[in-house]
């Protein structure tokens, strides 16, 4: 038998156990950690992602996709997504993913443009652009209806929907210097600017539309008055030389400016949308309305060089209207050439008092023209300017003129004429020409020659008849001044004061004084005593 403590123990064995299923490896939370991060991710992009609007321009100059910012108010509010051609090349077309911030900038009436630095008549703008590049400007409508494709501006807007302030209309003949953003002026201080202009359907006139900040909108009354403001306004006159300008800008770019007619009191304030006539300048803006014009005919048989369209028509200093138009026609009753002048007068500058006497119904206009014309009423060329031999129509009464007979009944009215100063001084001084023409000049001077000659002669006889008297009878004339020198020497011995005849005579002139005083003293004893002449002096 074997000895139990001397076997060997059986060797245990391993116990094994199915290993868990459901307990997950730590491997794995890594993966599962990053998708529940990217999908929490893409659940807020997903819900701050506002609307995908799509942009045309006309150009990507300085856009990127990935890149360029939309922005409004300098503040984010999407990004580019893509851009890419339209379908016939002519724009391309700008994908913009906005934020849910921005969920109203695709209303109906948004506008969008692209930032770059630019050179405007507003001045300079996006110069912040040369660093950080190009974005995209949006300005949010107020429509509810909404869109996802929009037209984009080429450039920037003047005025923005959130700017306070009014818009108004003006109408104009011409634009002159004026463009989108050029300044509105009150009292030189810029108040607004232009926000858009168009040709009128008719093509006779321009249509502005301008935009006054508040609180300068309330300046705007219905009788506020707007002017060109453009460039220089210089007058010479009897009070010197004026010069007026609103600002160096409107100098450049142009400008328009505005005031009331009367300061004095407060009109109604305009409403928006108001419309307004641009007058060329201050002045005219100023004065009256001219009413309605009326048109003319002249006919002149004379030169028209220096009279253009656009010469002023003058009745005694008054303006009262401008010429439209010159030309020139045949005249087949007189077989001449005659020059057609049309002119566009407004009778209301002559003041209410003839207006009122115009429409008095106690007389036709038939009838004041006619009494108008026999006065004398004509019109009359008369030079404007020396320098320049600028012409211009004068209305005016010439009583002396012939008289004329005209057709009232006939459009437009014509009114006569008479040559102008010029004319007249030229006929003169053709007459006086015809005249001395006719003066036989050359018989003057045969008969001139003829009386020199005679005249020639008559001197040599004077010479010869002046020789004589020297020679002949100069000597007998010395000699008869010494006799008569002699004479006067006698004379004076004669009449001086120690000359015996001069004694003589103060003698006898004493004597004389003497029996003058007895005859005076006789005299006065016979009218005391008148019967002395008969009885004698009688003895006391």
């Amino acid at each position: 038998m074997s000895d139990p403590h001397n076997e060997t123990p059986a060797l245990l064995q391993p116990k094994r156990e199915r290993q868990r299923n459901w307990l997950p490896s730590l491997v794995w939370l890594i993966p599962i950690i990053a998708a529940v991060v990217g999908l929490t991710l893409v659940a807020k992009i997903l819900v701050d992602r506002g609307p995908v609007v799509t942009i045309s321009f006309r150009s990507a100059e300085g856009l990127e996709a990935g890149k360029t910012k939309v922005k409004f108010k300098d503040v984010d509010i999407g990004q580019v997504q893509a851009i890419s051609l339209s379908e016939d090349r002519s724009y391309v077309l700008v994908t913009v993913q906005l934020t849910k911030e921005a969920a109203g900038f695709n209303a109906e009436d948004t506008r969008f443009w692209v930032v770059r630095p630019r050179v405007a008549a507003s001045g300079i703008s996006g110069l912040g652009t040369l660093l950080s590049g190009a974005y995209i400007g949006a300005d949010a409508g107020n429509s509810k209806e909404s869109k996802k494709e929009f037209t984009g501006l080429e450039s920037p807007p003047i005025v923005t929907r959130d700017a306070s302030g009014k818009q108004f209309v003006l109408h104009t003949t011409d634009l002159g210097s004026l463009d989108i953003g050029s300044p509105v002026f009150y009292r030189r201080i810029k108040v607004g600017q232009v926000m858009a202009y168009d040709l009128d359907s008719d093509g006779k006139g321009v249509t502005l539309r301008v935009f006054v900040n508040a609180p300068y909108d309330k300046f705007i009354s219905i009788d506020s008055r707007f002017w060109h403001a453009s460039g220089f306004d210089m007058q010479i006159n009897a009070s010197g030389f004026k010069l007026h300008t609103q600002s160096l800008a409107t100098v450049v770019l142009g400008g328009i400016a505005f005031r009331d007619k009367d300061e004095d009191q407060a009109g109604t304030p305009a409403k928006e949308g108001a419309e307004f006539i641009l007058a060329d300048d201050e002045s005219t803006a100023m004065k009256e309305p001219d009413g309605q014009p009326q048109t003319v005919l002249l006919y002149f048989n004379q030169s028209l060089r220096g009279l253009q369209p656009g010469a002023t028509v003058d009745f005694r200093g008054v303006v009262l209207g401008e010429v439209r138009s010159i030309g020139v026609e045949y005249d087949r009753e007189k077989g001449e050439f005659r020059m057609p002048v049309v002119m566009v007068i407004y009778p209301d500058r002559l003041g209410s008092k003839f207006n009122s006497a115009v429409n008095d119904p106690r007389y036709s206009h038939k009838m004041r023209l006619q009494y108008l014309v026999k006065r004398g009423l004509r019109a009359q060329l008369r030079n404007g300017n020396l320098l320049t031999g600028q012409l211009y129509v004068a209305i005016d009464f010439f009583p002396k003129a012939p008289p004329v007979q005209i057709d009232v009944d006939k459009m437009p009215l014509q009114l006569p004429t008479i040559p102008g100063s010029l004319d007249e001084i030229q006929t003169q001084i053709a007459d006086i020409a015809s005249k001395l023409s006719k003066v036989p000049f050359d018989q003057i001077g045969s008969d001139l020659q003829q009386t020199i000659k005679t005249l020639n002669k008559t001197l040599s006889s004077a010479e010869q008849m002046v020789n004589r008297l020297n020679n002949d009878i100069a000597p007998e004339v010395s000699a008869a001044m010494k006799d008569a020198r002699k004479t006067l020497n006698a004379a004076e011995r004669t009449l001086s004061d120690d000359a015996p005849l001069q004694q003589d005579i103060r003698g006898t002139m004493q004597e004389l004084s003497r029996a003058a005083a007895s005859i005076r003293v006789l005299t006065d004893y016979l009218q005391q005593h008148p019967e002395s002449l008969i009885r004698g002096k009688q003895e006391k």
